[in-house]
């Protein structure tokens, strides 16, 4: 079988619902994490204390990599490609 065909083989069903599966768990996670750098660059009340007892310029690299890796997440979840490479 080679390349061409693979990718035009239609999913199985249990295929598509682990596509959907991690889709969804992408979405979730790469939210999370959004909010996660969020609540790091600008804290609530309740983590104010927390937040300010480390360096602020650790606590901006952190909230720019928790911004970063959960538009990757939501970018990964939005484009599907589990199982075909392209």
């Amino acid at each position: 079988m080679s390349l061409e065909e693979f990718e035009r083989e239609k999913l199985s069903t249990r295929e598509k619902n682990l596509v959907q599966m991690r889709s969804l768990t992408n979405y979730v996670m790469g939210i999370f994490l959004i909010g996660a750098g969020f609540v790091f660059l600008f804290p609530v009340k309740a983590t104010k204390p927390y937040i300010d007892q480390y360096d602020p310029l650790s606590i901006k690299i952190l909230a720019i990599i928790c911004f970063i890796y959960g538009a990757f997440r939501v970018f990964r979840g939005y484009k599907k490609n589990y199982f075909r490479n392209e």
